[in-house]
């Protein structure tokens, strides 16, 4: 044979194959062609993927943003750390309560015939509130008028015999016995008028009673009974509810560990001072002065009760209003201040970013002791000078750079000026 002339497939085949079936031969050619393309396929996936990351990475390159970010400088606020009064402030929920609260109630059973107050007006002792029926007594006391008249008569007419039957002894015209008898007439007679004359005066009560008036200056609330019924001195309702306003006290609790303190200063004048503040602690309501201090401590809370007298001219203190009470206990002079807006809390405790010559801050753990208003006491960790950050902290960690965006300094408030407005029930007067 021509070696130009091609050759079959059979004859091109390797030895080993030419005995094997052609089916056979095919599907092995297939799944070489098969393997191949899988192959090429995760190749180009491998070789897709990544240059999608090597495009991510070139745009946003995560070790450069991060060192780029931390080498930035942050703007912060900074407060320089002064030196000034602090004053020792306890908060504490108190409740607006009235010197007086009184039910006015009928002292005498009658009809109501007038209601002569309007609900809710301000009334002052002694004014015209309401009006029974005085009818019944008025004719029980002219009653007892007439009686008292006739019985002076009959007392009259035996001390004219009483004078007759002295004389006709004397002469021993008449026993002895009938003029004894007659003292003792008398004495009988006078005992009725007497008896006649309390009874007018019973009858004269209760006419005042049917005239109903205000036992105290104050604020009256709604009526509770109308004109035409019937009023019985074992109604409990009564007429109306008069509650006085001026002056007006706030009693709040205190913790017993804050008694000695209290007691010492209760002892000097002027009493301490106690501000009241509105629920939510931002408006102040009114100034008062501790007015007394209960005899016990609740064992359930560990509090004692301190109540503060207000002269509520303005009447800003509505009673069984609840304030937030603030109690003055005493001041402390020339300590290390800063402002509340520089403490930080986490792992080191208490601390706050300290800034340095360099621009850079240093983390510095600090001992604080009372809060008064913006202004805490600083016991240790700081000196008068130093820099402080008080605002941007958020950002910030040990070692970074900063530019300072706003300055300011942190020299306390006096101590005559505004209270403290933190949380009622969080005692700013401990150290930590």
């Amino acid at each position: 044979m021509d070696e130009r002339t091609p050759r079959s497939d059979a004859e091109a085949a390797p030895e080993y194959l030419r005995t094997v079936p052609p089916l056979v031969v095919e599907r092995q050619r297939t799944g070489s062609a098969r393997l191949v393309i899988g192959l090429v396929m995760v190749i180009a996936a491998l070789s897709g993927g990544y240059i999608v990351f090597r495009s991510l990475h070139s745009t946003h390159p995560v070790g450069a943003a991060g060192h780029n970010a931390q080498a930035a400088p942050q703007p912060v606020g900074a407060a320089t750390i002064g030196q000034g009064d602090i004053r020792v402030i306890i908060n504490a929920l108190g409740t607006v309560t009235p010197i007086a609260t009184i039910t006015v109630q009928t002292q005498i059973n009658g009809q109501l015939q007038e209601v002569a107050f309007t609900e809710g007006q301000m009334i002052k002792k002694g004014d015209f509130l309401a009006q029974i029926d005085p009818r019944p007594y008025q004719l029980l006391q002219a009653q007892y008028e007439g009686q008292l008249a006739r019985d002076q008569g009959v007392l009259a007419q035996a001390r004219v015999d009483l004078a007759r039957y002295k004389t006709l002894a004397e002469q021993n015209s008449i026993a002895r016995q009938q003029y004894e008898d007659q003292i003792y007439i008398v004495q009988q007679d006078e005992g009725t008028v007497k008896l006649d004359q309390a009874l007018i005066d019973q009858q004269k009560l209760n006419v005042t009673y049917c005239h109903i008036v205000s036992p105290v200056t104050g604020r009256i609330g709604l009526r509770l009974v109308d004109p035409g019924n019937y009023l019985q001195t074992t109604n409990t309702t009564g007429v109306a509810v008069v509650t006085q306003l001026q002056p007006i006290t706030v009693i709040f609790p205190v913790p017993e560990d804050d008694l000695p303190d209290i007691l010492s200063q209760t002892k000097t004048s002027p009493p301490l001072e106690v501000y009241a503040y509105d629920r939510a602690n931002v408006r102040s309501l009114a100034t008062g002065r501790v007015a007394a201090l209960d005899s016990q401590i609740d064992t359930t809370t560990g509090t004692a009760k301190l109540r503060a007298q207000f002269d509520n001219a303005d009447n800003a203190l509505f009673p069984n209003q609840f304030v937030n009470a603030q109690l003055v206990v005493k001041a402390l002079h020339n300590v290390v201040t800063m402002p509340t807006a520089a403490i930080q809390r986490g792992a080191p405790g208490t601390y706050v970013y300290v800034i340095n010559a360099n621009d850079t801050v240093s983390v510095r753990p600090v001992s604080i002791g009372p809060t008064d208003g913006p202004m805490v006491a600083v016991n240790s960790g700081l000196s008068v000078g130093e820099r402080v950050v008080v605002d941007g902290a958020d950002r910030l960690r040990d070692g970074a750079r900063v530019t300072i965006a706003g300055a300011r300094s942190a020299n306390a408030t006096s101590i005559n000026a505004a209270p403290s407005r933190d949380h009622p029930e969080h005692r700013v007067g401990g150290g930590q």
